[in-house]
């Protein structure tokens, strides 16, 4: 995501890892992670229409693009904090793309990755560290 214009009162929950390209990560074990949108992220884009999700078994690497939203205000990219393969895409977005903006860190997932290198979870930022960021912007 590109980095939006105003800092906005925003959830971060504290067992997620972030990205400064406002991306989340949950790690579920067995090497692979849930990827979303933070809230700040859907805040910032507004009502969000469309998601181009990834394609299952698609091989992915860190900050490169995962596929693009669409919302009222702008098309984005989405960035993969992580590099692996994607195992699972939330095609419930497919119909329901609004499930980014009214549940980012539930239902609005976009993909599971199992992770080539997990180490690459140690570029991400903690809750605390991500609230840090969004304060400096």
């Amino acid at each position: 995501m590109s980095e939006p214009t105003s800092v906005v009162p925003t959830e971060v929950p504290d067992d997620l890892k972030y990205s400064k390209d406002h991306e989340w990560v949950r790690t579920l074990g067995d090497a692979t992670v849930e990827i979303g949108i933070t809230d700040y992220a859907q805040d910032a884009l507004g009502d969000i229409v469309f998601i181009e999700l990834p394609a299952r078994e698609a091989a992915v690497a860190a900050t490169e693009s995962l596929g693009e939203v669409e919302s009222t205000k702008s098309v984005s990219d989405i960035f993969t904090p992580v590099s692996g393969t994607v195992v699972e895409i939330n095609t419930t977005l497919d119909e329901t793309p609004e499930l980014m903006n009214s549940d980012p860190y539930g239902q609005g997932w976009i993909c599971k990755i199992r992770l080539s290198d997990q180490s690459g979870l140690d570029n991400l930022l903690s809750a605390e560290e991500y609230r840090a960021f969004l304060g400096g912007l």
